[in-house]
C-alpha cells in the first residue's frame, strides 16, 4: 500500500484506522507546559498526521526504520525526522524545557521507552502512548495486583497513570496477536523522592526478582541491607507494597547501611 513493510524484528505493527490515531494525538494535554512532543517510531505516519495538526506543538520523529525515514519525509515536507534510535536520544538536542513522548511504540521496545521517560522525568512530562494491553496493565496496575511490579511502583512514584482505550488487533497492519491499549502518563508533583532514588530503585528491583518469597528473604541480595527487613514489611511479598511503603523501606535500609 505504501511500499513500506512493517519489519516483525523492528516490533511493528503499523495503525491503519485514522480515527484511532486521531483519538491518540487528542490525547496530549500540553501537561507540564511542554511545547515540543517526541513521536517514536512513525513509520508510515498514520499518527504523525494528526500530531502536525496540532500546531501549539512543535514535533520531532524518532525512526530506526530506513524504509520508513525517506516515507515521511516526502509525504511531510518539511518534518524533523530523525534515523536515531529513541533509546539514545538526548533530550538536549531537541528541548531544554519540557517535552512529552508519543506513539504506536513498536512492541519489543515499549518498556524500554517507559524506562526512557523515567529517565528524563524532570524534563518529560507526559506519555501518550500504544501498547501491548499486557504491558499497559503492568504499568497502571495497583498493589496487590499480580500484574503489579517493577515497572508499576517506578512508573506510579512519578506519574499519574490512566487508562484511555483500548485497541483491537484489525486496527493495525499486520494485525498482532494481542489486544493493544492506550495509556496516558502524567508527571505527578513528587519532584524528589524523600529517599535514596538510586537505592529505591534497586530496593524495588530486588524485592520483585524474586516475587514469590517474603521480602525478609527476597531482600537478602541486596548489598546495602545492613539490618534485618522491618517487621512491618518482612513477612510480605513484594507487591503487597504500595510506593510509600517502598519508599518508607528503602528510608529504613538507608539509614543503616
Amino acid at each position: 500500500m505504501t511500499g513500506v513493510r512493517a519489519k516483525k524484528h523492528l516490533g511493528q505493527h503499523f495503525l491503519k484506522e485514522e480515527a484511532i490515531a486521531q483519538r491518540v494525538a487528542e490525547g496530549l494535554t500540553g501537561h507540564g507546559g511542554y511545547t515540543h512532543v517526541v513521536e517514536v517510531g512513525p513509520g508510515t505516519g498514520a499518527l504523525t498526521k494528526y500530531l502536525l495538526k496540532r500546531e501549539e506543538f512543535t514535533t520531532t520523529c524518532f525512526e530506526v526504520d530506513r524504509e520508513s525515514v525517506p516515507y515521511l519525509r516526502d509525504h511531510f515536507p518539511g518534518i524533523d525526522v530523525r534515523e536515531e534510535d529513541f533509546l539514545r536520544m538526548d533530550p538536549s538536542t531537541i528541548t531544554n524545557g519540557p517535552f512529552a513522548v508519543v506513539g504506536n511504540f513498536p512492541y519489543n521496545i515499549s518498556t524500554q521507552i517507559v524506562f526512557k521517560v523515567l529517565e528524563h522525568r524532570d524534563q518529560a512530562t507526559e506519555l501518550v502512548g500504544m501498547f501491548q494491553k499486557e504491558v499497559a496493565d503492568r504499568i497502571r496496575a495497583p498493589h496487590g495486583s499480580k500484574t503489579y511490579g517493577i515497572t508499576s511502583v517506578l512508573v506510579q512514584a512519578f506519574f499519574d497513570v490512566e487508562l484511555l482505550f483500548h485497541v483491537e488487533p484489525g486496527s493495525f497492519i499486520p494485525p498482532p496477536k494481542v489486544r493493544s491499549s492506550v495509556i496516558r502518563m502524567k508527571r505527578n508533583s513528587v519532584q524528589r523522592l524523600p529517599c535514596d532514588e538510586a537505592l529505591f530503585f534497586r530496593v524495588v528491583k530486588t524485592a520483585f526478582n524474586q516475587r514469590r518469597k517474603t521480602l525478609h528473604n527476597a531482600l537478602k541480595p541486596l548489598p546495602e541491607l545492613r539490618i534485618d527487613v522491618p517487621e512491618a514489611y518482612a513477612g510480605k511479598r513484594a507487591e503487597q507494597l504500595s510506593v510509600q511503603d517502598f519508599v518508607a523501606l528503602t528510608l529504613a535500609i538507608e539509614q543503616h547501611r
